[in-house]
């Protein structure tokens, strides 16, 4: 009986290990199913936010880079002022000095009042006048030495709150950088992942957006209310800016061999005569708007709602910029992404003829 148990026990084992390994069985749960790619057009999608991205942190270091050499430019120009400053004070120090070295070589009286003791009515009367004069004078002295002194301490001041702006910009750029970087990473992350076909197909259907955005805005008729006038300024900034056609975009480049967006407006416009802020962002606070309606070739388009894009119009609906990294300057289509507004570098703050 008992040896009947033992061998029913042994075949039971025997049986369950021939189960477990027995090959193409599956016990095992299966694998949960991985995400569902994405398409194309969802990766068009997320690569133009991470851009977008992008961008926005490249306006921020540029604003904080122009910001530091503003406020380097300050610290300079106080410091020259704090130099000029104390060298004006030893200068009145030794004027004081000499002034008392006399006094003291006169038995504590200055040359003007020992005359004045003098029983000579005409010299007395002429003393009285230099005592009146040198005391105006040393009064002269000790307040000019005074409001120099407030200076030089008004400056140190103004040049320590510029350092500390200065390092508070350096820090602003640096996390800006690391966006910038961050965002550009992740978006050629994705690229990377994309077959050669699928890179061209992801192209074409960027340019498939731009166009229907493109034509949607033409056909709401724009282009038949745009004045077409330039000025000879807007004309020699849209000449410079499509000259640069072709040059790469790179984040902070403002030429000549490659350009950010406002890097390539900020340059067409000085080379056409015309300082303007370096960032799209300040461009859109800082310059006068105008209307679409108003727009002619030179005029500046601010694209998205952070401002954190720009391009030149440059007539017949079309606009000359620096799109993003992996892109040439190139020319597009003025409808082509969200329009924020337009500014005209060039307007004058009185009355405009064209406006």
């Amino acid at each position: 009986m008992n040896r009947r148990r033992c061998a029913a026990a042994a075949i039971t084992v025997v049986c369950a290990v021939t189960l477990l390994v027995s090959p193409g069985q599956a016990f095992a749960a299966p694998a949960p199913p991985g995400p569902p790619k994405k398409s194309l057009e969802e990766v068009r999608k997320e690569l133009d936010e991470l851009y977008h991205k992008a961008s926005s942190a490249t306006d921020a270091y540029n604003l904080a880079e122009e910001q530091a050499k503003q406020q380097s430019d300050q610290i300079v120009q106080l410091a020259k002022e704090i130099v000029k400053g104390q060298a004006r004070i030893d200068d009145l120090k030794d004027r004081a000095g000499a002034t008392a070295r006399a006094q003291y070589r006169g038995g504590g009286l200055p040359p003007e009042a020992q005359f004045a003791l003098t029983d000579d009515p005409q010299l007395f009367l002429d003393a009285v006048g230099r005592i009146n004069s040198g005391g105006k004078a040393t009064k002269d002295l000790l307040g000019e030495m005074n409001r120099t002194q407030a200076d030089l301490a008004a400056y140190s001041r103004e040049a320590s709150t510029q350092w500390a702006r200065l390092e508070a910009n350096r820090v602003k750029q640096e996390k800006a950088k690391k966006e910038i970087n961050k965002q550009i990473a992740a978006a050629k992350s994705i690229e990377k992942q994309l077959q050669k076909e699928e890179l061209a197909r992801l192209l074409k259907l960027e340019q498939d957006a731009a166009y229907r955005a493109q034509t949607a805005w033409l056909g709401s008729g724009v282009l038949k209310e745009i004045n077409g006038r330039a000025t000879e300024q807007g004309k020699a900034a849209v000449a410079f800016a499509t000259k640069q056609i072709g040059k790469p975009y790179v984040w902070g480049a403002e030429g000549p061999g490659s350009y950010d967006c406002s890097g390539l407006t900020s340059q067409a416009w000085a080379a056409a005569g015309r300082g303007i802020p370096r960032t799209s962002q300040e461009q859109w606070r800082q310059l006068p708007r105008i209307d679409i309606k108003d727009m002619r070739p030179g005029d500046l388009i601010i694209y998205h709602a952070d401002a954190s894009h720009v391009g030149m119009y440059v007539g017949d609906g079309a606009i000359v910029h620096a799109p993003r990294p992996g892109r040439n300057v190139t020319l597009a289509g003025a409808g082509s992404m969200a329009i924020l507004g337009v500014v005209r570098p060039d307007k004058q703050m009185a009355a405009d003829p064209d406006k």
